[in-house]
């Protein structure tokens, strides 16, 4: 989110700087050349006083002298080209001697917007890129009502144009600065929006992967943000207890009817033996209420597994693998299925105790399901930044909807129902494995059977 944030204010905050920068720049622009213009105009103003007395073409008197001696004086000092013409173009002074009114363009406009009495005000504008340009001011010489001569001068823009360009580099670095101290602003305010959004999000995590303990802590940000955070720790709190709820229930209903079953079961056998030997449905009753005494048992092992935190410690899966495989090792010789174990010493981070009820449940489903003669393998291995446990079984396996379903309480495939079992042990596995960052999945088996993989993290989680 901060990826996308982070750009879309930098883009806003660039748009509005370049859209205050594109008229100062323009705006400097213009108020250089005002000021050289209004300038241009004084002088040509002061010439135009000058020229006002000069009244005979063909002499040189002093009025005409003084004219030509300032003009001189004015081209020597600032290199602008400056005169003064009749009407009829002719010059009354002029610096540099051979310099004339442009028959045509800008000039040429100037000098008969002054013939007709109006004074150069707004002359076109120049841009630091025009190389080569110049700047017209023209002035009307009035003398009894009449114009009778226009003031002319013709300026280079060299100076003007690098005082623009001037004054565009320091808004370019007034801009740059802006920019920079909005990228910095935009980055505090991104990380002050999204902060408790990533507070949240770990702590949404946690509790997804089964940490009910985590709450979102106090942070900064939106309001609106902050009573979101208030409120999640709310549900989270609630969610909490109506589970712990759930598993009270659960540990106590289970633990409440052992005592009522195991006395159900003595009486059981007491009137067995007012019953002939071998009695059909003293057999059966027998048999359902171990059955019934084992899901009680598993139900309490259920609501203690997803209630224990777990207790991870850096452990050499493979040893621990082949302790269990050891354990049963002579069920399967009873059995007739050969049990074997492809070592490795692969450490990870694990609840000893958890995995190893995990692999008890799996290793006894595929020793229960695997007919004599054939064999159940255990392999060890690693796999990136998880450490794998693969049991694969020579069983008659299930179907792909079945195994959608396998690991669900109570489940149990329709094929299998006569076989021992609750339908809890791997719901139990699938339990203990999670509270400790690890996971169990099926597959099918070829030509048959089963493959069960226990993952643990390899890294402490």
């Amino acid at each position: 989110m901060r990826t996308r944030l982070l750009p879309l204010l930098i883009v806003l905050m660039a748009g509005v700087l370049l859209a205050l920068g594109f008229p100062l720049a323009v705006s400097v622009a213009a108020a250089e050349q005002q000021r050289v213009v209004v300038d241009r105009i004084d002088d040509t103003v002061r010439f135009a006083a000058l020229a006002q007395f000069v009244t005979d073409r063909s002499s040189l008197d002093e009025r005409r002298s003084t004219l030509q001696e300032q003009l001189d004086r004015y081209h020597a000092t600032y290199g602008i080209k400056a005169g003064v013409f009749y009407r009829d173009g002719d010059a009354m002074a002029r610096a540099p001697e051979d310099w004339s009114v442009p028959p045509d363009g800008e000039g040429r406009e100037a000098f008969r917007d002054a013939l007709s009495g109006r004074r150069s005000q707004d002359p076109p504008q120049v841009w630091p890129w025009q190389q080569g340009g110049r700047l017209v001011v023209a002035s009307p010489v009035v003398r009894d009502g009449d114009v009778v001569a226009v003031v002319f001068t013709d300026s280079p823009t060299s100076q003007l144009r690098s005082r623009v360009l001037r004054g565009w580099l320091l808004i370019i670095a007034g801009e740059s600065a802006a920019m920079l101290v909005a990228v910095g602003a935009a980055i505090r305010l991104t990380g002050w929006v999204l902060r408790p959004v990533r507070v949240l999000d770990a702590a949404t995590h946690d509790i997804a992967t089964g940490r009910m303990k985590s709450r979102v802590a106090a942070a900064g940000g939106p309001p609106e943000l902050r009573r979101l955070a208030g409120s999640f720790n709310e549900m989270a709190d609630n969610v909490e207890q109506v589970l712990e709820q759930q598993r009270a229930f659960v540990a106590d209903a289970s633990h409440q009817l052992r005592n009522p079953l195991a006395a159900l079961l003595l009486r059981i056998e007491l009137l067995a033996l007012e019953l002939p030997e071998g009695n059909e449905e003293i057999a059966s009753v027998r048999t359902e209420g171990k059955r019934l005494a084992q899901v009680l048992d598993d139900l309490l092992d259920l609501a203690l597994a997803e209630h224990a935190a777990a207790d991870l410690r850096l452990t050499d899966i493979g040893e621990l693998a082949a302790e269990r495989v050891a354990a049963w090792r002579p069920l399967a010789e009873e059995k007739g299925v050969r049990l074997i174990e492809h070592r490795a010493a692969v450490t990870a981070w694990v609840d000893p105790i958890a995995l190893s009820s995990a692999l008890d449940a799996v290793i006894d489903n595929a020793l229960k399901f695997t007919p004599a003669s054939e064999e159940v393998t255990v392999t060890v291995a690693s796999n990136g930044e998880r450490s794998t446990i693969v049991i694969t079984d020579c069983g008659p396996g299930l179907t792909d909807e079945e195994l959608t379903r396998i690991g669900d309480r109570f489940w149990r495939s329709g094929r299998h129902q006569n076989i021992k079992g609750s339908g809890l042990g791997l719901s139990i596995s699938r339990a203990l494995l999670s509270a400790g960052g690890g996971r169990i999945a099926y597959a099918h088996h070829d030509p048959r059977g089963l493959v069960v993989t226990v993952s643990v993290p390899r890294t402490s989680p």
